[in-house]
């Protein structure tokens, strides 16, 4: 078994309102662990925290309470200056690979400042490390010479993560990096990404709301409700037996691409997502669940674990107490 890389202890992460009229439960209470060459997965709706996690795991936001270990190195207590040597061992992959990229760089400049920024090589041996990732993501060598409007989308992203790769991380988040491409170019740039954690024994944290696509590349995969993981197991565990009532909604919605097969009934949740301002008491989804009970609208509810198949299953919900 591969020693653990990441973890994060009881992470949270509040935005204050202006005026001091409340606080956004952004993040709350997140704990989980990844091992070397592994892949969390961590999938909701849009605004329950998923990115806002990934930032806060890079420190690109503070978090305002909790650890996060990387190789049993606190993060959380690095000056600046250490943690900007430390950024050379985990790295991003944006959503809007156009807005990643600066428009006014040629793509070598692109994909060598990470090796500027942190003193590394010189010009030559740059420009010879920019040809080799370039060929690693599958773009030719003059690609370097060339600026990013001139690209399709699918290619920019790969120029992202030849970026993200440079400096050799251990450690890649990925923020919905095939959501906003077509779903040919998806299948591509999921399997470069697989392709990548072979070859570069990486870990990924693969942050989605397509169900679909984090079965594909998560080896674990996290459930996210306002702010909180509701669920956690590996994807196998997962989709033969979810069993939060979130989880199981989610999965109802997942289209089967044969209409010979019929999957189960379909789920359909009722209202909105409760405002992370003033999230409910008690359960966070007692508001929109299927299967809600009086405790549930009064009570928070208790992780419980489960040991299915030898591997962790974790699932916050009354109907296990």
């Amino acid at each position: 078994m591969k020693a653990e890389l990441l973890r994060a202890q009881h992470l949270t992460k509040y935005f204050p309102l202006k005026g001091g009229r409340g606080k956004v439960h952004a993040v709350d209470d997140v704990s989980f662990s990844l091992r070397q060459g592994e892949t969390l997965g961590v999938v909701g709706e849009s605004g329950c925290g998923k990115s806002t996690l990934a930032r806060v795991l890079l420190r690109l936001i503070e978090p305002t309470a909790g650890k996060i270990l990387l190789a049993g190195l606190d993060l959380s207590e690095l000056t600046a200056r250490d943690l900007r040597a430390k950024r050379r061992e985990m790295q991003i992959v944006f959503q809007d690979a156009y807005a990643s990229l600066d428009s006014r760089q040629k793509i070598g400049n692109i994909i060598a400042e990470p090796l500027v920024v942190h003193r590394i090589g010189d010009r030559k041996t740059r420009r010879e490390r920019v040809a080799q990732l370039l060929n690693m993501v599958g773009l030719e060598p003059d690609a370097a010479n060339r600026y990013p409007h001139e690209f399709s989308g699918g290619q920019r992203q790969r120029i992202g993560i030849a970026r993200a790769i440079s400096l050799e991380p251990k450690l890649v988040i990925a923020d919905e990096p095939v959501s906003a491409l077509d779903v040919s170019i998806q299948s591509q740039v999921l399997n470069l990404m697989v392709d990548l954690r072979k070859k570069l024994d990486l870990s990924y944290i693969f942050i989605s709301h397509d169900l679909a696509v984090v079965e594909h590349i998560c080896d674990t995969i996290a459930v996210m409700y306002l702010g909180e993981i509701v669920e956690m197991a590996n994807g196998e565990t997962l989709f033969a037996a979810p069993k939060h009532p979130y989880t199981q909604a989610l999965m109802s919605a997942i289209p089967i691409p044969d209409p010979k097969r019929r999957g189960s009934p379909r789920i359909v949740l009722q209202g909105d997502i409760p405002s992370p301002e003033n999230p409910p008491q008690g359960c966070r989804f007692q508001t929109r669940c299927p299967k809600v009970m009086p405790k549930c609208k009064t009570q928070k509810p208790e992780q419980h674990l489960f040991e299915e198949s030898g591997t962790p299953h974790l699932v916050r919900c009354h109907l296990y107490d």
